[in-house]
C-alpha cells in the first residue's frame, strides 16, 4: 500500500488550506450570527451561499463521488486527505457541497437511479440548489439492525404508499431541503434482506409532517437540523423506488462505505484542529509558576494525540485503499473498524483540549463543545460501535473456522 499523496492531490489539498484561511475560518462566527435566532431553520445565512460560489470559482466543487464522471475523478483514497481538511470546520463541507447526508444521497443516486430521477434530484444537488435527508431511524424499533424497520412501502397501481415515523433525518429542517431517500418494508415476507426498499419523497407531498427538530447536546445544528417525520398515507409514483423492490439493504451497505471514510476523516481533521488549539493554549498560559507546555501530563496529552491522531488516519487510508483497489465488501472489516477507531480517538484529543482551555472550552468561545458533541454523535450515527466491533469479531472469528 502506498499512501503518498499524487501531484493532483497536494494540488487540491494546498489549495483547499488557503481557501479555509482565506474564507472558511474568518467567516465561522459570522455563519453562525446569521442564522435568525428567533425562527433558525427559516433562512440561510446569507454568508453559506457567498462561499459557495467562491469555492465553485475555485474549482474546489464536488470532490468526492469516486468511480463517477459526475466528480472530480478522485478515489476514496485521494478524496480521504481532502475530507480531512474540510472537517476542520464545521461549515467547510458544505461550503465545497461534500456534506452529509447529500453526499450520500448523490452517491446513491448515481449508482442506482434512473435517468429521470437523476435529472430530477441528481443535478441540482450537484449544482448545489436543493438538499435532501434520509430517513431510516426510526423510534420504535433499534434501528442500529436495518433487518428491524418498520416504516412500510407498498405498492398500489402506478403508486407506491408510505407509512412510518422516522428521526434523525438529519438535513430535513433546511428550507432548502426538497427530497428523502426512505427505507421502508415493501415485503415482510421475503427472506430477511430483501424485504426492505428505499424510495424518493418530496418532502412537499402530502402526509409528509415535520414534527419536531431534534437537538444534539443541547444543539439545533441550524438551519440544518435533524428532524422527527411522519408519512402518513404518503403517494409517490412507481417511477421513484430506487433501484428495485427488496434493494434497499443492498443500497445502504453501498451508500455506508464511502460515508464512513467521509466521517472518519472529517474526525481526523476535527482532531487535529483540536490538537493545534490545545498546543497553542497551553504555550501562552502559565500555573504553578510554569507554562502549561511545561508540564509533564500536558507533554503526555499532546504526545498521545499525535499517536493517536496517526494511527487513525493510517488505518482510515487503509480502508480507503482497500474500498479502491478490492471493493467495498472486502473492506468491510476496516471500514468497521475505523467507524470505532476515528471517533473515540477525536473524542480523547478534544477533550484533552478542552480540559487545556479550562471553563473556556465548555463556552462557544471555541470549536471544541460543539466539535466534541458533533463527534460524540458518530458512535452512534451510521452504527453503533457495538456493531462495528461485531462485524469485526465475526470477521476475525471467521479464520479459525
Amino acid at each position: 500500500m502506498n499512501f503518498s499523496y499524487s501531484e493532483k492531490v497536494i494540488e487540491l489539498q494546498k489549495r483547499l488550506t488557503v481557501f479555509m484561511d482565506e474564507y472558511i475560518y474568518p467567516n465561522e462566527k459570522l455563519y453562525e450570527e446569521q442564522i435568525d435566532k428567533k425562527d433558525p431553520f427559516s433562512k440561510i445565512p446569507p454568508i453559506m451561499e457567498e462561499l459557495k460560489d467562491k469555492a465553485k470559482q475555485a474549482g474546489l466543487w464536488n470532490l468526492f463521488l469516486p468511480e463517477s464522471e459526475y466528480g472530480a475523478g478522485l478515489t476514496n483514497t485521494e478524496y480521504a486527505p481532502l475530507c480531512e481538511i474540510m472537517g476542520r470546520s464545521a461549515i467547510a463541507p458544505e461550503v465545497f457541497n461534500c456534506a452529509a447526508p447529500d453526499t450520500g444521497n448523490m452517491e446513491v443516486l448515481v449508482r442506482y437511479g434512473t435517468e429521470e430521477q437523476k435529472e430530477k434530484w441528481l443535478k441540482p444537488l450537484l449544482n448545489g440548489e436543493i438538499r435532501s435527508c434520509f430517513s431510516m431511524t426510526e423510534p420504535d424499533v433499534a434501528s442500529s439492525d436495518a433487518t428491524n424497520i418498520q416504516a412500510s412501502i407498498i405498492r398500489d397501481g402506478d403508486e407506491y404508499v408510505i407509512n412510518g415515523t422516522k428521526w434523525w433525518s438529519s438535513g430535513a429542517g433546511d428550507p432548502r431541503c426538497k427530497i428523502a431517500i426512505v427505507m421502508g418494508k415493501n415485503d415482510p415476507d421475503a427472506p430477511t434482506h430483501e424485504q426492505q426498499s428505499m424510495i424518493l419523497v418530496p418532502l412537499d407531498a402530502p402526509g409528509v409532517t415535520i414534527k419536531r427538530i431534534l437537538p444534539v447536546f443541547g444543539y439545533d445544528h441550524a438551519p440544518h437540523g435533524h428532524a422527527e417525520i411522519e408519512y402518513n398515507n404518503v403517494r409517490v409514483p412507481a417511477a421513484n423506488m430506487l433501484w428495485g423492490e427488496g434493494k434497499g439493504f443492498a443500497i445502504a451497505q453501498g451508500r455506508l462505505g464511502p460515508g464512513r471514510i467521509h466521517h472518519c476523516m472529517r474526525s481526523i481533521g476535527a482532531a487535529e484542529r483540536a490538537l493545534e488549539e490545545l498546543c497553542k493554549r497551553v504555550q501562552s498560559r502559565t500555573a504553578f509558576r510554569k507554562k502549561l507546555s511545561e508540564q509533564g501530563v500536558i507533554q503526555e496529552w499532546i504526545a498521545d494525540s499525535r499517536i493517536e491522531i496517526e494511527q487513525a488516519r493510517l488505518l482510515t487510508l487503509k480502508a480507503a485503499y482497500m474500498m479502491d483497489t478490492v471493493g467495498n465488501k472486502e473492506a468491510k472489516a476496516e471500514i468497521a473498524m475505523i467507524k470505532v477507531v476515528a471517533p473515540n480517538m477525536a473524542l480523547k484529543v478534544i477533550d484533552r483540549a478542552i480540559q487545556a482551555f479550562g471553563a473556556a472550552g465548555v463556552s462557544e468561545d471555541t470549536p471544541l463543545a460543539a466539535s466534541w458533541a458533533n463527534i460524540r454523535t458518530l458512535r452512534l450515527a451510521d452504527g453503533p460501535d457495538e456493531v462495528h466491533r461485531r462485524a469485526v469479531a465475526r470477521q476475525e472469528l471467521k479464520k479459525y473456522r
